[in-house]
């Protein structure tokens, strides 16, 4: 039995998807590029990796597809790519701690991540650009949006929490009862903890899946940047006020899982509120938080109709 999983470890499923995405975003006219943004003088080096197009059609307009915690930007973009590159210029970064991007600054907050974005996309030739965020890519979008309000054309947030506030914890809106108990489910090191977080996300999550493949899933996308990640989650709910929040004036959509379990839809009508008459918002019946996977086609859906068909 022994030699059995030794075997399974040794051939990593995690590993070979994520090849086969690899092919499929190149296939699909994508590149993949690191690019160093430490400024000249600066002690501190930071560097982003995006898949970027092979050959930019200037005459497109831009896309910006911005991951969320979890399996990496490909994994989660996968299946929506060769949707949108026909009629855009599509872009997918990692965010800093994620995939092949990092940095020595200590600033953790999504509103330094969105000025590296913003930097990253200006070293391509970006000037304009429409934003799709996924859960804290939805925090980093939405900070850029309201940093850069001249560069960004339309934003989706797709179960987005980024009207929570700090409060929101203690006042039992989240199914976890702390902070630490949220990192350790977003951030999973143990096959148990991926199971919580599989739950949490799906409305019908896979059940049965053996160990060896959670411990598979683990090693490769989880056990890098740890630290650094459970502090950009900290970074989130400190201090976090929505009077403190800007309002962005972009055209915009909020999509959200109805049965969201990391990010109730409470909070998903608390952005419609404050974002005001240049949002609107669509619920997808039957979903939990990774809509995006979980009702792909449906989601895919509404960014077309959203990005492409209201252009």
């Amino acid at each position: 039995m022994f030699d059995h999983l030794k075997l399974l470890r040794c051939f990593s499923f995690t590993a070979s998807r994520d090849w086969l995405f690899r092919q499929s975003f190149a296939n699909a006219g994508l590149r993949s590029v690191t690019t160093d943004l430490s400024h000249g003088n600066s002690i501190a080096s930071t560097a982003m990796h995006c898949w970027i197009p092979k050959s930019p059609n200037r005459s497109k307009p831009n896309l910006l597809l911005v991951h969320g915690f979890g399996a990496n930007a490909m994994w989660q973009y996968g299946e929506h790519l060769r949707a949108f590159t026909g009629r855009f210029n599509v872009y997918v970064p990692d965010l800093l701690f994620f995939g092949l991007s990092s940095t020595s600054e200590p600033n953790r907050s999504e509103s330094f991540q969105a000025r590296c974005l913003m930097r990253l996309m200006e070293a391509h030739g970006v000037q304009r650009m429409n934003i799709v965020g996924i859960s804290y890519g939805g925090f980093v979008g939405y900070s850029l949006a309201a940093q850069f309000p001249e560069k960004v054309e339309k934003l989706v947030l797709c179960c987005a929490g980024v009207c929570l506030e700090e409060k929101d914890m203690e006042d039992g809106l989240f199914k976890v009862p702390n902070l630490e108990e949220a990192t350790g489910i977003l951030i999973p090191q143990t096959p148990e903890k991926l199971k919580e977080l599989i739950r949490f996300s799906f409305v019908k999550p896979i059940k049965g899946v053996p160990s060896f493949f959670l411990w598979d899933f683990i090693d490769v996308m989880c056990t890098e940047f740890v630290e650094e990640k459970r502090d950009l989650i900290k970074s989130i709910l400190k201090d976090r006020r929505l009077s403190d929040l800007p309002r962005i004036k972009q055209k915009s959509l909020i999509i959200w899982g109805e049965e969201d379990q990391i990010f109730p839809l409470e909070l998903g009508y608390r952005l419609k509120r404050h974002i005001g008459e240049s949002a609107e918002i669509v619920v997808i019946k039957n979903a939990g938080h990774a809509v995006n996977l979980e009702k792909s086609k449906e989601f895919v859906k509404h960014l077309k109709s959203f990005l492409i068909d209201s252009f």
